[in-house]
């Protein structure tokens, strides 16, 4: 069974609402993947240049469209202000698993919208892309990520022995169902 993302499955929660990425937030993406306190947990190059972004931009729009990965810009409901984004990518048929990718612009760190976007994101995993398994890898130094994957069930599942910067946390579908 493969991954479908057309059309683009917009989800909601009590706040918030996740739309596709679109070449218009450059600016934002240019923000995030040039910020040094988020890059400080993740191992990608820093972006340098607006073109980085608008590059960035076409690849996940044509991952999104190619069924790769599903990615999501976080918007108050109602506004197109782009607060983050919360992706399932690197997706696998068999298992079928997904690792959980997200980031929010530094000003919006700190009010819980991770926490009330995490669960729908989980949800449709579960239930729509019928996955198995959700991964995320996290610095453990990264602490309010690694706190915000145990307040959603995540479990550390592997220590990176050749990268001590990176662990893994999993959640399991008969895991998330149960709890």
């Amino acid at each position: 069974m493969e991954f479908n993302f057309s059309p683009f499955p917009y989800l909601t929660t009590a706040q918030y609402e996740l739309r596709p990425l679109q070449p218009t937030d450059e600016k934002e993406v240019f923000a995030l993947r040039s910020d040094d306190a988020i890059n400080q947990y993740l191992d990608r190059p820093k972006a340098t240049s607006i073109d980085d972004a608008k590059q960035f931009i076409r690849k996940i729009i044509d991952g999104v469209a190619n069924n790769l990965s599903i990615f999501w810009v976080i918007t108050p409901k109602g506004e197109s202000t782009f607060f983050g984004s919360i992706c399932l990518w690197n997706l696998s048929t068999d298992p079928r698993k997904a690792d959980l990718g997200f980031e929010l612009l530094p000003r919006y760190h700190g009010k819980g919208i991770m926490q009330e976007v995490i669960p729908v994101v989980i949800q449709f995993g579960f239930e729509q892309m019928k996955l198995e398994k959700i991964e995320a890898e996290v610095s453990p130094r990264n602490l309010k990520s690694v706190r915000l994957l145990g307040k959603n069930n995540f479990t550390l599942a592997v220590l990176n022995k050749e990268n001590p910067d990176s662990v893994i946390y999993e959640l399991k579908r008969q895991d998330a169902i149960t709890h």
